[in-house]
Order: C-alpha cells, then sequence, then structure tokens
C-alpha cells in the first residue's frame, strides 16, 4: 500500500474513524475540536502521510467554515442580538483596533517588517473564525446573550480584515484608484439587495410551499452556497454570505424542528469535522525545528494574537457590564484563528508581501489559538450552561414535564406533534406521550397513526410513548390515562363542530375542563403552519397569578417564544403584570412586552395581526381567578379572532397530593 492514501473508499473510512474517535479525547479533558485538529496534523502531508490534502479536503474543508457561520446565524437569538446590538458593535471595534495596532507595531518593532506588510499581518490577527461554536451549540446556549456578542463582532472585524486585505493586494498589484472604491461599493449593495430581498421571500415561499424534508434541506443548502457566492462575486468572503443565509432562515426553521435537526445532524457528523481535519492537515510543527527564526515569529504571532483577543473580550466584559464567564467565552469563542487568517496569509505568500518564515508561523498560530479558544470555550460554556439549569432544577418541584396528546384526525396530528415539542424544553428528550383512543377494539388498524406521530417526533430527536385504548368515553379515558402516567399537561386540538347545535369547545372538552383540575389544559386551534408565527399575543385573566399552575403555564410559553424566537406581548391586570414581570426576571425572558388592559378582547383584536398567535389564559368555574369573560370566550375568539392560531390554557389549579386551602402567589417565588 502507498502513501498517501489514493483509494476513495480507504480514505473515507479513515476519516469516519477520526471522527468517530474524536469524542474519546473528551475522557481525558482534551475538547474533541482540537483531537480532530491534531487527527488532521498526524495524518496529514507533514505527518504520517497517510491523507493528502488534495482537492477533496479542499471542497469538504470549505463547505465547513460555511456550515459554522450558517449555523451561528441560524440559532442565534435575534432578540437578543438586536438587544445586545451596542455592545456586539463595541467589542467587534476593540477586537478589531486592538489586533491591528499591536499587530502593526509588533511587526515593526518585533518582526522587522515593513509597514504594509505589518498591516497584512495585522489584519490576520483581527480576523478569526468561530472554530469552538459547535461546542456552545451543543451545551444548548448558543442563544446566550455572550454568543450573540461575540457573532456579531465576528462579522465586524472578518468585514474589516477582508477589506483591509483587499486593500493591500489591490495596492500592491497597482489596481488602488477610485473605480476600485465605486466597484466594490456598487457590488456590496447589490448583494445586500439580493441575499436580504430576494432571498427571504424565495425562502418563505419555497418552505411554506414544499414539506418534503429532503427538498427542504437541499433548498438551505442551495441558499448557503448561493448567499456564499453572491458575496465572493461581491468582493467579500463567503462566509459572510453564509453567516447572512443563517440570519435569512432563523425566522422559518424552529429550533425544534425536523428541518433543524438535519441542519444540525450533517454539519456536525460531516461537515464541520471535515473542516477541523483539513486545518490540521496545514500544520507543519517541523517549523518550529528548522531555525530559531521560525520560533520567533511563530512565538510573536501567537502571543500578539492571543493576547489581543483576550484584552478585547475583557475590555467588552467590563464596559458592557458582563459576567467574568461571560468574557471568558467571548475571549475562547474570538481567539480561534483559522479560515480567514489562513486565507490571508496564502494570498500574501502567493504575491510576495510575506515569506515562509510569516506562513510556518501563521501555521502554528492556527494550532495554538484553536487550542486555546475551544479549552477556553468549553469550561466558559459549561458554566453558563449550569447556570441556565437552575431554573429548570427549580421547575422540577413542580414536576418534570410531561405532555399527553390525544390523537385521532391525521390532518391534526402533526400540529399537535409539533405544538407539543415546542411546549417542553430541547433538553427534555421523553416528554411526549400519544393517546390513541379506539371506540371499538380494533387496534390494528390505527397503529399506523401513531407509527406516524412517533416518526415525527423522532425527525426532531423526541422519544414518543405511544398509548392505545379502547373505550367509549373518551374524556373519561384521557383523564385516566393522565393519572396512570402521571402527566403533568394535556394538549387537544379544537373541536369541530359536528351540526349547528353542536358548542364551540364540543362535549369532549367541556368534560376534560372540569376533570383536570390536577393538569394544565391546552387546547389549540391552528389556522396556519407554526413556522409563520411572528409573535405570541398572550390575554391573562385576572388574579392568574394565584393558581398553582401559573408558574407552568408560563414556562411552557417562555419555551415556545425561545424556541420560535419570537417576542411576547402580555395583557393582564396590574397586579398580574407585576407578577408576570417577576417571572420574566427570574427566567431571563427579555424580548416582551405588557399591556395593563386586562382581558380586553376589543383591544387585543385592533392591535393583533395575521401572523400572531393568540394564547388566552382563562380558569376553570369556581376557581380564584374565574370571571364572566371565561364563559364567552368561544364567541370572542369567533367575532375577532377567526383567522389566528389560538392557544386556550387552563391552568393547574390544585395537586392530588396536597392540602386544599393553600393559594399560590408568583411574587413570592425564591
Amino acid at each position: 500500500m502507498t502513501l498517501p492514501l489514493t483509494d476513495p473508499i480507504l480514505i473515507f473510512l479513515l476519516v469516519l474513524l477520526i471522527i468517530l474517535a474524536a469524542p474519546v479525547l473528551n475522557k481525558i479533558k482534551v475538547p474533541h475540536i482540537i483531537g480532530l485538529i491534531l487527527a488532521g496534523m498526524l495524518f496529514g502531508p507533514f505527518g504520517l502521510n497517510v491523507l493528502s490534502n488534495d482537492a477533496s479536503f479542499e471542497l469538504f474543508g470549505k463547505v465547513g467554515i460555511l456550515y459554522i457561520m450558517f449555523q451561528a446565524g441560524l440559532e442565534i437569538d435575534l432578540n437578543t442580538f438586536r438587544q445586545n446590538g451596542g455592545k456586539s458593535l463595541v467589542f467587534g471595534i476593540y477586537t478589531f483596533l486592538l489586533p491591528m495596532i499591536f499587530g502593526i507595531l509588533s511587526g515593526i518593532y518585533l518582526l522587522e517588517l515593513d509597514f504594509v506588510r505589518s498591516t497584512l499581518v495585522a489584519s490576520m490577527y483581527a480576523s478569526h473564525t468561530l472554530i469552538a461554536y459547535p461546542i456552545v451549540s451543543k451545551l444548548g446556549i448558543a442563544k446566550h446573550r455572550a454568543v450573540g456578542i461575540t457573532i456579531a463582532g465576528t462579522i465586524v472585524t472578518v468585514t474589516a480584515s477582508l477589506i483591509i486585505l483587499a486593500v493591500i493586494v489591490a495596492m500592491t498589484q497597482g489596481e488602488m484608484s477610485s473605480a476600485f472604491w465605486i466597484k466594490f461599493g456598487i457590488s456590496s449593495l447589490l448583494f445586500c439587495g439580493i441575499v436580504f430581498g430576494l432571498l427571504p421571500i424565495l425562502s418563505k415561499w419555497f418552505l411554506g410551499k414544499f414539506h418534503d424534508g429532503v427538498s427542504q434541506y437541499i433548498f438551505v443548502l442551495a441558499i448557503i452556497f448561493f448567499a456564499s457566492l453572491c458575496a465572493q462575486a461581491a468582493g467579500l468572503e463567503g462566509i459572510l454570505g453564509a453567516f447572512f443565509a443563517g440570519l435569512i432562515l432563523n425566522r422559518l426553521i424552529p429550533s425544534v424542528s425536523p428541518l433543524m435537526n438535519r441542519i444540525e445532524f450533517v454539519g456536525n457528523a460531516i461537515f464541520i469535522p471535515f473542516f477541523l481535519i483539513s486545518i490540521g492537515m496545514q500544520i507543519d510543527l517541523r517549523a518550529f525545528v528548522t531555525g530559531t527564526e521560525a520560533l520567533k515569529v511563530s512565538a510573536v504571532m501567537s502571543i500578539v494574537a492571543t493576547g489581543t483577543k483576550w484584552g478585547a473580550a475583557k475590555l467588552s466584559q467590563l464596559t458592557s457590564k458582563l459576567t467574568k464567564t461571560e468574557g471568558d467565552l467571548i475571549f475562547g469563542l474570538s481567539n480561534g484563528q483559522a479560515a480567514a487568517t489562513l486565507a490571508a496569509a496564502m494570498i500574501g505568500y502567493k504575491i510576495g508581501l510575506i515569506d515562509d518564515n510569516i506562513l510556518n508561523g501563521t501555521v502554528v498560530m492556527i494550532l495554538i489559538t484553536c487550542a486555546i479558544s475551544s479549552i477556553v470555550t468549553e469550561k466558559a460554556a459549561r458554566k453558563i450552561a449550569l447556570a441556565d439549569n437552575k431554573r429548570e432544577l427549580m421547575l422540577q418541584k413542580l414536576g418534570t414535564e410531561k405532555i399527553l396528546i390525544p390523537i385521532s384526525n391525521p390532518q391534526t396530528m402533526p400540529m399537535l406533534v409539533n405544538m407539543s415539542c415546542l411546549l417542553k424544553p430541547k433538553s427534555n428528550k421523553n416528554a411526549l406521550h400519544a393517546l390513541k383512543i379506539n371506540r371499538v377494539d380494533n387496534e390494528n388498524t390505527e397503529s399506523k397513526l401513531m407509527e406516524q406521530a412517533a416518526k415525527m417526533a423522532a425527525a426532531t430527536e423526541n422519544n414518543l410513548t405511544g398509548i392505545i385504548k379502547t373505550d367509549i368515553n373518551v374524556a373519561n379515558c384521557i383523564v385516566d390515562t393522565a393519572k396512570e402516567y402521571n402527566i403533568s399537561d394535556i394538549l387537544v386540538g379544537i373541536h369541530q363542530k359536528a351540526n349547528i347545535i353542536d358548542t364551540f369547545l364540543g362535549s369532549t372538552i367541556s368534560s376534560l375542563i372540569s376533570g383536570t383540575s390536577n393538569h394544565t389544559l391546552f387546547i389549540y386551534g391552528p389556522k396556519q403552519e407554526i413556522t409563520t408565527v411572528r409573535r405570541l399575543v398572550v390575554a391573562v385573566v385576572e388574579k392568574a397569578e394565584f393558581e398553582t399552575g401559573f408558574e407552568l403555564w408560563f414556562d411552557r410559553l417562555k419555551n415556545i417564544a425561545t424556541q420560535l424566537n419570537i417576542p411576547t406581548m402580555f395583557f393582564a391586570g396590574k397586579t398580574t403584570t407585576a407578577a408576570l414581570k417577576k417571572l420574566c426576571e427570574m427566567s431571563g425572558m427579555t424580548n416582551v412586552g405588557f399591556n395593563d388592559t386586562d382581558d380586553d378582547f376589543e383591544s387585543i383584536a385592533s392591535i393583533i395581526k395575521p401572523t400572531d398567535t393568540l394564547v388566552v389564559i382563562t380558569a376553570r368555574k369556581s376557581t380564584l381567578s374565574y370571571n364572566s369573560n371565561c364563559d364567552r370566550l368561544p364567541e370572542y375568539l369567533t367575532k375577532y379572532f377567526a383567522a389566528n392560531n389560538f392557544l386556550i390554557i387552563y391552568p393547574k389549579q390544585s395537586n392530588a397530593e396536597e392540602d386544599e386551602g393553600g393559594t399560590y402567589h408568583a411574587l413570592k417565588i425564591g
């Protein structure tokens, strides 16, 4: 067998084995990202020369970095992104200017380069790659404000660095003129017009029209590469186009959906590992022993790059009043030097601005900064993830969520499963229970619907427990099953009126309302796809804060708003609004608005939009928060909100195991 390997089957098998083995290094506290880079070094052309850094690795490596930037744009919390826009800009300025200033000075006085060459090297320090982003994504904190600040700052500094690179190349090749800037400005405007004008309309139409999973995923890939190609055509870097593609699709792809699961799975399994391995294959540690100059250059570049990124993160921490852990996370994410840095080095090397020592120093700097980036990011991200989990631990005292979905209609079943996935936190994979009730003992004919529901849940990485029962009394069967399986929430679809004398809710749901005081009951009326929803408008009955289930239904709504990445507007009385504000503060839910007009449906109707989902927090009869408006709810829904999705919530109002007489007040929490 000759080396490097040429058999594509053998090459791909070896790469798969490397990807499979990398997580094992976590056992010895080595991030798997570093494991993949080290594997690229070991098996690459500067190591054992088993793998050649050929066109296939170049292709998959390019796809990998585009995928990382796309996922960063797709998973970012746009509400947090907007709220921290000033902090993001400040960090972007810090993380660009500090490396530029110290990079130029160190280049002139330590590396003995002229001003132009020092500026080129400094621009390499200023840019960075979110190589550690998969760590924060895996730990579930991609929507944290520190991550959003870093991502926005990355776009600022990478864009500025690449513009400097383009200017230096134009100056070196004698192309610098007013025509250069005019062309650059016009092409950038055209790029923004196509990406932010045309692509959102096309994406919304396609994802709403075609529901086949494969077609949707291929469309997403096409959007990534089209946006990247447009960026390159405009004289920008393709990673900017990929990031903007993620922003475009951010609202259209819920974080808990089969499409999001496919995007994360393929990226984390294939594209991103290939990129990390390809980075390792370009690192030649022999540069350290070829002479003292290479060692000196490597040391200077690594220290300046790491020191200035640390300084930028800590300055942002102080000026933006962030925590130390958030500052560490920003530093960890922004310290990695890879794609943009290597691209600038290769361009500079080809046009003769940098020599072999700088090129080798760049490659060594990439290894060191990537190692620091991965270790610091994982340490800080785990601290933040643990802090975020404290609220979930607090909620466990009220019981872990277990959601029961009675299914009977193949047309409404998918919408109920999708909504149930949004009601629960993403981390709870075993919360879903589906109940199929047969009026006669004919289980075999109904098992297909249950199988489809289980497949839908599995596509979002959720396990659905199927329950099939035979009973002529549907409501009693649902209540008995809820007690048997210790269910916390029951989600049912709105009743379809059978005739003119039939009621809005129907006899089954009416029976459930009176028989489920130990559970939170959700009645869902879908009129459009959940992905089209842009806001939750929540009408809260007066004195709702005194009911046992107040915090429970609030948490479910927070899950929906967070996973759909949409704002929430509460309509409630003054005392209830005070309780809601307290819960928002405790939970970190910031993208909310309040209107203290109580459950005034005429006022709500005047501001609601077709893309809003109306949520009504109502009450059962003979309970503390019950009033006459609760009985008129069907009338209001029919009169004012016929075109809107709606979710009627009957909060849990007692515990089977607790003594009667106790009342619950949200203002006394904690």
